[in-house]
């Protein structure tokens, strides 16, 4: 199997950022406790797809989200450089390259976690 496959799980980056959308939406059913964060560089193609998907999602779920630059931050640099995009849940990696808007919606609503 490829080393790709074999990474250990993210560790959650040193430096906060504040999430790029409003405060989560006051619905009490939207699943405020999660935090996605979008791992990219600029001038990535597959980082503006990603994009798109994280903000429909989150948007669409009152979820915040942030996107980090690996060109910003060596730590990120370091673990993701071969798998961007990578979108993180919780300060866990959820998928990389494409992101499944489906797949990310039922991360995000899955009360069982």
């Amino acid at each position: 199997m490829s080393p790709l496959f074999r990474r250990k799980a993210a560790q959650p980056s040193r430096t906060p950022r504040a999430p790029q959308t409003a405060q989560a939406s006051q619905d009490p059913q939207a699943p405020q406790e999660h935090l996605v964060t979008l791992v990219r560089k600029p001038g990535c193609h597959l980082c503006d797809d990603a994009q798109r998907v994280v903000e429909k999602v989150c948007g669409d779920l009152g979820v915040p989200w942030e996107g980090r630059d690996i060109t910003e931050d060596r730590h990120l640099h370091d673990q993701y450089w071969e798998q961007i995009p990578v979108v993180l849940v919780d300060g866990r990696q959820h998928t990389f390259w494409r992101v499944n808007e489906e797949r990310l919606r039922r991360a995000l609503t899955d009360e069982s976690k």
